[in-house]
This record gives structure tokens, sequence and C-alpha cells, in this order.
């Protein structure tokens, strides 16, 4: 289940979304997130959707790799799709005992559910087209302005880069213990929660080990290779906003405008 997060992985291949510039990605990926939020209709969900599909197919990532992702959050997204199914009040349209169904509840569940997925959908992108290298710069470049206040731009993307690339190297190493538990007797699945809960522990437990080791082990490794942070750091290449990067803003600037525009109306 865990091999299929696709959060925090990269996908290499040659494409014009790959080719952007990072600042601007990150930039466009919070405006998307916005723009979820915006959207009262399955319409306009619909319309981010064929944008979504289409930005997808000219990165070159396969739309398959990318809805595989969704795997592991399938339990996160069927929760609140039940939850806002059950807790919503409206008119009333199926009863059963104590569980009541409304036209609002069921509307707001299908909402959330949609939003959640294209949520996901659209913000693994971002790691999926850029590499860790030009994610950290792109980020520091956008926090670099806050320096002046004290903020620690360069290590704040650092650490904000870093637990995005070993999102996939926990999860991972999170089956194999899993897996190495379950032959020698270990039951996750079985019992009520407080009993899941207290057989997590020899879950938890190398796990936790097993982080420390690997963040001892990068720090070394920065340590030896002379890493000092950001001081008086150089870059191999510079960013700079191309003809291509325009392009997508304007794009990006339509799609923003429709759905504005939809609203609206």
């Amino acid at each position: 289940m865990f091999r299929n997060l696709t959060i925090g992985q990269h996908y290499p291949v040659d494409s014009p979304v790959h080719s952007l510039d990072p600042r601007l990605k990150i930039v466009f990926t919070i405006i998307f997130i916005i723009s979820l939020f915006l959207i009262e209709s399955f319409l306009g969900f619909l319309i981010v959707a064929v944008f979504l599909t289409v930005v997808i197919t000219i990165s070159k990532v396969p739309l398959k790799f990318v809805i595989k992702g969704l795997r592991p959050i399938l339990f996160i997204i069927l929760v609140t799709f039940l939850i806002n199914l059950l807790m919503t009040p409206g008119r009333v349209i199926f009863t059963l005992g104590f569980i009541k169904i409304t036209e609002e509840g069921l509307r707001q569940a299908g909402f959330m559910a949609v939003r959640l997925t294209l949520l996901i959908m659209g913000t693994s992108l971002l790691t999926l087209t850029t590499s860790p290298i030009l994610l950290t710069d792109g980020i520091e470049a956008l926090l670099k302005p806050f320096s002046r206040f004290g903020l620690p731009a360069h290590e704040l993307a650092m650490m904000m880069t870093i637990a995005l690339r070993f999102i996939p190297t926990l999860m991972e190493e999170t089956e194999k213990i899993m897996k190495a538990q379950k032959s020698r007797g270990a039951d996750f699945e079985s019992g009520n929660i407080v009993s899941r809960a207290k057989n997590l522990v020899p879950l938890l437990v190398p796990l936790f080990i097993s982080a420390f080791r690997r963040a001892d082990e990068l720090a070394m490794a920065m340590e030896a290779r002379c890493y000092r942070g950001g001081v008086n750091r150089t870059r191999m290449r510079q960013m700079k906003i191309t003809r291509g990067d325009y392009a997508a803003a304007f794009i990006f600037t339509v799609y923003i405008a429709a759905i504005i525009m939809f609203r609206i109306w």
C-alpha cells in the first residue's frame, strides 16, 4: 500500500512542465489549492479535472501513476465522505434506524471526496515534476524576502524538502517493518481500536529508530561535504524566467479567471 504513495517522489522525464521554473510551480500549486475551495458546484470540479488531466498529459507522467497515489488515502477520503454524509443536517431522503441521510449531506460528502481527490492529484504533481534540489531553490527564493526579518530561508527550505523527500522512504520502511512483524505473529488488523493501538508499538519503535538513524547518516553526509547552510552558497544553475514560464503563467491565469467567473455567475 505504501509503495503507491506518490507525494515526495520525483518522476524524471523531459517535459514542458518539468522545465518550468520551480518558483512558478510552487506558486501555481498554492493558487490551485485555493481555487479548489472557490468551487461550489460539480461542474466547476469538472473544469478542474479537465485542466488537471491536460497538465498531467503535458508533463508525460502516466495518469495511472498519479491515480495510484490515491490508494493510501482512500481510507481518509472514505471517512471524510461518511462524516459529511451522516452529520450534515437537511432534508432527509433515507432513514435506517438512527442513521439519516440528507440531500445536503449527500451533496456535501460528494463535494469533499472530489475536492480531496483533486487536491492530492494536483499537489503530487509538484514533487513529481520537480527535483528535490530545484524544489529547495524555489522555496528558498520565495522565502528570501522574509530573511530580512530573521527568517532562515535556506534552512527552512532545506528542512521542508528533506521532509517531502523522505516521505516515500519512511513509508517503504514502515511496510518492511510491518511485514517483518507479521512474520513473527504480530496482528495489526483484528481487534478494537485500543488493541490495534497497542499492536502498533512493535511497529513504531523500530520505525523511530530507523528514522533517527537515517537523519544521523544524512547529517554526517552533509557535514562530510562541508555543508554550512545558505551562507555564501552558490548554485550551478541560476533560475531564470523563460518564454515557457510566461506561456504557462498565461494558461494558468486563464484557468483561474475561468474558475472565478464560473463562481460569480
